[in-house]
């Protein structure tokens, strides 16, 4: 958050607050301990000048008169002394409050409370029709042997699972998929690690917010990777690129680690789960380009949803259901007919220079400008295994078995139909 729109709309960010469902603790926590912080600065600001105006009359004077003064002015260094050391507290204090205080909204976000506040803008396909009862996901993948959830349960705890033979290879020919459609589109692919710093998670804003919904390595004060979002985007932190480098796409896979809760946290199945692959896209680009191509990348991602010929629909989400770090979110949504479900496959997001305050990305307009902070955006391409839900769903036959999606036949070496 830019402290300078904090100090010079106060009533802005606090009406934003009301719309996002945030107290309002924090803006008067920031105005409060930004208020000492500058009047302790004009203090010590006020003390520095006098003793540089004393600093000058020293030389000329004599005697008591100019002993006085040398008392005087080590009483005033250990005044500033005293200052600073508060300033600076005081200063780390507020910036850690900052840290609190989510993006501001872009005007053509609709204002709404929660998940029922959102607006379908867009939609694709038809949901499917059956001449039989269509099972739900867990049920496909237990009887065809390819989703096994005592044995995740097993080795680790609740909310993990292990893919098994063909149920293996469709995820991965659904990773591969989808990397090579991002490649034709231009990202460039990366491979990071998922193992991350805090100060990487406070730069895309998961840390401090979402701290307890991430897995935590306290002996080494490292992060499991809650979303390719964080790594791909903290590539380039304290990093200032040339006009000309923008816009920069990246495309990644990664597995990722939550303490997974929301809308559908208590379904039974893989719909929300600990650890999970997703696709990710992230971009850096020009701030007079960002809401645009905001447009470019949901039609990237929405892109691997027409290949995969699954019904969706797209939301723009409103301003209490939307992300901490976001300004603008679509949220793509899969239909799974055998739970009748709406499953966000993608959540696509413009974050404006938010991001990249925290994480420090510039670049310069012009070789004689100063530097601006890049806009930032990411979206899924798409996440797994919500993605492997509506897949099976959309795709079961009566006796049981499931129909390999065409885009996908390549990646399974021609094999069209999945059975036990």
């Amino acid at each position: 958050m830019d402290v300078d729109l904090i100090r010079r709309d106060p009533e802005l960010v606090r009406t934003m607050l009301r719309n996002r469902n945030y107290s309002e603790d924090a803006l008067n926590d920031f105005l409060s301990l930004d208020g000492e912080w500058r009047r302790l600065v004009d203090e010590s600001n006020r003390l520095k000048h006098q003793r540089n105006v004393a600093s000058e009359q020293i030389p000329r004077l004599k005697g008591e008169e100019k002993q006085k003064i040398i008392a005087e002015m080590k009483a005033v260094a250990e005044m500033i002394k005293r200052l600073d050391a508060s300033i600076v507290e005081l200063e780390a204090e507020r910036d850690e409050v900052v840290l609190n205080i989510p993006n501001i909204p872009d005007a053509s976000v609709p204002i709404g409370c929660d998940y029922d506040g959102n607006r379908i803008v867009a939609s694709y396909g038809k949901a499917r029709s059956f001449d039989f009862t269509p099972k739900k996901h867990f049920e496909i993948g237990e009887d065809l042997d390819i989703i096994d959830f005592q044995r995740g349960v097993k080795i680790t705890g609740s909310g993990f699972y292990i893919l098994k033979g063909d149920g293996a290879r469709l995820e991965r020919a659904l990773i591969q998929y989808m990397l090579d459609v991002h490649h034709d589109q231009g990202y460039r692919e990366v491979f990071t690690p998922a193992v991350i710093n805090t100060a990487s998670v406070i730069g895309t804003g998961q840390y401090p917010k979402m701290k307890d919904d991430m897995y935590w390595c306290e002996r080494d004060d490292l992060w499991l990777n809650p979303t390719a979002e964080v790594p791909v985007t903290n590539m380039h932190q304290d990093e200032i690129f040339e006009r000309e480098q923008l816009p920069l796409s990246y495309a990644a896979y990664l597995p990722s680690f939550r303490r997974e809760a929301g809308r559908n946290a208590d379904t039974r199945g893989i719909i929300r789960v600990h650890q999970f692959n997703k696709v990710e896209l992230v971009k850096f680009v020009h701030p007079s380009n960002s809401f645009q191509d905001l447009e470019a990348l949901r039609s990237d991602a929405e892109a691997i949803l027409q290949g995969l010929e699954l019904p969706y629909r797209v939301l723009l989400l409103c301003t209490g259901d939307m992300g901490f770090a976001s300004a603008k979110t679509y949220d793509l949504e899969a239909h799974a007919p055998g739970a009748d479900q709406w499953l966000e496959v993608s959540s696509c997001s413009c974050f404006t220079d938010f991001q990249a305050r925290r994480a420090r990305v510039k670049f310069r307009p012009e070789p004689h400008l100063k530097s601006e902070f890049v806009h930032t955006l990411n979206g899924s391409g798409l996440a797994l295994p919500r993605t492997m839900v509506a897949v099976l769903e959309n795709y079961q036959n009566k006796d049981g078995t499931v129909t390999v999606p065409k885009v996908l036949r390549p990646y399974m070496k021609g094999q069209e139909i999945i059975g036990r």
